[in-house]
């Protein structure tokens, strides 16, 4: 953000975006954002200045006391102005005006992605097939849940068979094969993806076919995972098979053999070097490079696993790769990379096996006179609530050894904007999601925290200040 000597603030927004997209986006937000509150909205006005398409109008606040002027110019990047009418506009209205901005652009980006043929190489690797998300977004637990799910079924059933045989001995076992688990999460994080990035293969090339929703749904219809493999196959063999990068020309070619009509200027490629970037990250950290795996799944994640740096693996799908800019990715990597400096999964595996024991063989006969649902409960949700503590952590550290706290902010926004819009128009989702199973703080909370962040290099105990960031924030959800 740039707050001018006008008192005007000027944000501005990575995107991917092609031109013909970025009309599309000022017409989008003109007629489903603005056009539906005439009593908010007015002066409305659309126009191109030296080839940029630029949007313009007034937010009238109640009783016609103040008004912002707003101005959006589609460029690359995406800049967005408030003017305020005067000083007397609260910093938390002006706050709301550009939150509703951001979450129309991203409501349309998802758009553009939801009807657009994604593939992703990295070079010396084997061809992998797209995971796509679903209309419903029921794809988006795909990356770990199938395998947690697994794990905590196996692990309910043998305790079951471990107290039946040996009640005595049975928590020891179980605690001891949760530690086994923990000890090798960084082999199994390195199983859950597709590819391992090296020093010698570096990138992650994507290529993006933008189709209208009729041409998405026509050609999801006719065309099999095989079909789209052997178009990735053949651009391959054109492109990087012979010295070349991916273009266009080659890529609408071969499209255009296989019957999908993909113009030119609605096709896009992205070169991310993801090897680059881990490094750069654990330079910041003084970590050696950890291990590095790509998923090749439309949904945006990123995750991290081991005991230690050394054994540490970082994961990151192609979905994130996608939708973030290279200073977002390496803030959400120096996000994980903290977790994994901090010894994160060891805390959170101690702190889980001490209540475990605990309720076993001390608190186990009190259990006649407390109702063991509610002690369940609270328990699951204070260990969830120190998690958090883990997570603020992690996002403030990150803020801290990059000197970029917008850009983690910039890129929490992407990723969880459709929670962030449930959490804005229901506070009571806010008090909720305080009280969820969930290690994540909510999202309003963390991008808050990072935006309104000054001088995040004298913060000297991270972990401190997000205990009492959390304390309060959850105190004031209330």
């Amino acid at each position: 953000m740039k707050e001018t000597a006008s008192a005007s603030l000027v944000y501005s927004l990575e995107t991917e975006m092609s031109p013909s997209q970025l009309h599309e986006l000022l017409r989008f937000l003109y007629d489903h954002f603005l056009l539906r509150r005439p009593d908010v909205f007015r002066n409305v006005l659309r126009t191109t200045i030296d080839g940029e398409p630029i949007l313009t109008y007034s937010v009238f606040g109640p009783g016609e006391k103040w008004f912002t002027n707003v101005e959006i110019r589609a460029g690359r990047p995406i800049l967005i102005s408030l003017i305020p009418s005067d000083s007397t506009i609260p910093p938390e209205t002006l706050r709301t005006i550009r939150e509703d901005i951001l979450t129309a652009i991203q409501f349309f980006d998802e758009n553009l992605r939801m009807n657009s043929l994604y593939f992703a190489w990295t070079e010396g690797a084997k061809i992998s097939p797209e995971v796509f998300i679903s209309r419903s977004g029921k794809a988006l637990g795909r990356l770990f849940l199938e395998t947690m799910v697994l794990f905590f079924i196996v692990f309910f059933i043998g305790s079951i068979v471990l107290f039946s045989i040996a009640p005595a001995i049975a928590p020891i076992i179980l605690i001891a094969a949760q530690f086994v688990f923990v000890l090798f999460s960084d082999r199994i994080v390195m199983r859950l993806g597709d590819w391992k990035v090296t020093a010698d293969n570096p990138r992650i090339h994507i290529l993006r076919c933008q189709l209208s929703p009729e041409e998405f749904k026509d050609v999801s219809n006719r065309y099999t995972r095989a079909q789209f493999m052997e178009m990735k196959k053949e651009i391959l063999e054109r492109t990087f098979a012979t010295g070349r990068q991916i273009d266009a020309e080659i890529a609408a070619d071969v499209f255009t053999k296989y019957g999908i009509k993909c113009l030119q200027e609605n096709i896009s490629g992205k070169s991310v070097d993801l090897y680059g970037l881990v490094k750069k990250v654990s330079e910041h950290f003084g970590l050696p490079v950890p291990k590095i795996i790509v998923a090749n799944t439309a949904a945006p994640n990123a995750a991290a696993s081991g005991i230690s740096p050394r054994r540490g693996t970082v994961l990151a799908t192609t979905g994130l790769l996608i939708r973030l800019s290279d200073d977002e990715i390496l803030s959400v990597l120096a996000h994980e990379m903290s977790h994994l400096k901090a010894r994160d999964p060891l805390i959170l595996y101690a702190l889980t096996s001490a209540e475990y024991l605990l309720r076993v063989y001390i608190l186990l006969p009190l259990f006649f006179f407390i109702p063991f649902f509610l002690y369940f409960f609270f328990t699951m949700w204070l260990i969830y609530f120190v998690a958090k503590f883990l997570e603020a952590r992690a996002d403030l550290e990150a803020a801290i050894r990059l000197g970029k706290p917008q850009s983690l902010a910039s890129a929490l926004r992407k990723i969880g904007f459709r929670r962030l819009q449930m959490e804005r128009a229901s506070p009571g989702s806010r008090f909720q999601a305080w009280l969820g199973w969930d290690a994540h703080p909510p999202l309003y909370f963390r991008i808050n925290r990072l935006e309104n962040l000054e001088s995040p290099e004298r913060i000297r105990h991270p972990l401190l200040q997000s205990i009492k960031d959390s304390i309060n924030a959850f105190l004031s959800a209330f």
